[in-house]
């Protein structure tokens, strides 16, 4: 497995989400056994960046990855973040308070069974709380060595400036695939200037990239792919069609239409760390396999050149909470 630098921190280019292990998604929580086996099979096979949430569960997958990583804590870049969840009791989806982030990190040290954590996100930008006051507090936490690197998601260009301005801002995680390319116009032209590392989520369209989702019939009611935007309606017609042209071009390569959609993204710079998230032993094998994948300049256009997916992203509430 290649490295990258994310800011100074190394990391391989290809890491594992594990929130679809306990969170969001159909079957989730299933089989925890088998959520370990993966993460540790990741580990085998070179994979060192491991990222959860402590809002994935809430606090379970925190939990499952901290006893995955028993006695292994030293092999992983070990991310995780905060900001979702309410520590003060204030009312609202967000709250990055100084205080809230103080409980924030202390509770997900001790389900993650650790001592320090590698890289922390706010997870998404709180507009109550000044992002100098958010990122002050982190600081403090960097000094007294319960975190290394700090991370924002889904932050917008200006909130980046302000964050890197008061300590250094060692990644910018958001949705970045074939199927969703805004970072691309006014976020990675921002990192790229700051020497900030990018960690692309869902670079696999949320499934619809891998081929394995045909319908919306395989979702459960409880899968936030169901409200969805780009699974709903001709939204969902017109992506499946985009797939398709995906799948056309691992046909040519002789590799899954996983490893295309990863192998487009990596050769997008040395500085971006994609996270696809599974929690099965063959699927991470899959994707660690598009660290091999060498497609020609003409797939790579080809596949640059697909026209957008259609739909938003996430469903209102959602689009309200990205890029601030």
């Amino acid at each position: 497995m290649k490295h990258i630098a994310l800011n100074g921190l190394d990391v391989s280019r290809i890491g594992l989400g594990a929130m679809g292990m306990s969170h969001g998604y159909t079957g989730a929580g299933a089989d925890d056994e088998e959520s370990v086996r993966t993460i540790h099979r990741a580990l085998e096979l070179g994979v060192t960046l491991i990222d959860t949430a402590e809002v994935y569960g809430p606090y379970t997958n925190e939990e499952l990855v901290g006893r995955a990583l028993r006695g292994r804590r030293d092999q992983v870049v070990l991310a995780t973040k905060f900001g979702l969840i309410s520590h003060t009791g204030r009312q609202g989806p967000t709250d990055s308070s100084p205080a809230s982030v103080r409980a924030a990190v202390e509770g997900s040290l001790r389900r993650l069974g650790t001592d320090r954590i590698d890289l922390y996100y706010q997870h998404r930008v709180d507009p109550g709380v000044p992002i100098e006051e958010t990122v002050g507090a982190l600081s403090e936490l960097v000094a007294e060595g319960k975190v290394r690197h700090l991370g924002l998601s889904e932050a917008g260009p200006e909130t980046i400036r302000r964050a890197h301005a008061v300590h250094p801002i060692t990644a910018v995680q958001s949705e970045y695939s074939l199927f969703t390319r805004d970072p691309e116009a006014r976020v990675l032209p921002v990192l790229r200037e700051l020497n900030i590392g990018f960690v692309p989520f869902s670079p696999l369209g949320r499934g619809v990239l891998t081929g394995a989702i045909r319908s919306t019939e395989q979702f459960d009611a409880d899968d936030f792919r169901a409200d969805n935007p780009r699974f709903s309606g001709e939204n969902f017609r017109h992506n499946l069609r985009l797939a398709d042209q995906v799948a056309a071009v691992a046909a040519e390569a002789g590799a899954t239409p996983a490893q295309v959609a990863l192998a487009w993204l990596l050769a997008q710079g040395d500085d971006i760390a994609p996270i696809p998230g599974t929690r099965h032993v063959s699927r991470v094998e899959e994707n660690v396999g598009a660290d091999a994948l060498r497609l020609s300049d003409d797939q790579l256009t080809r596949l640059t050149n697909l026209p957008p997916a259609a739909g938003d992203t996430h469903n209102e509430a959602g689009m309200r909470m990205m890029e601030r």
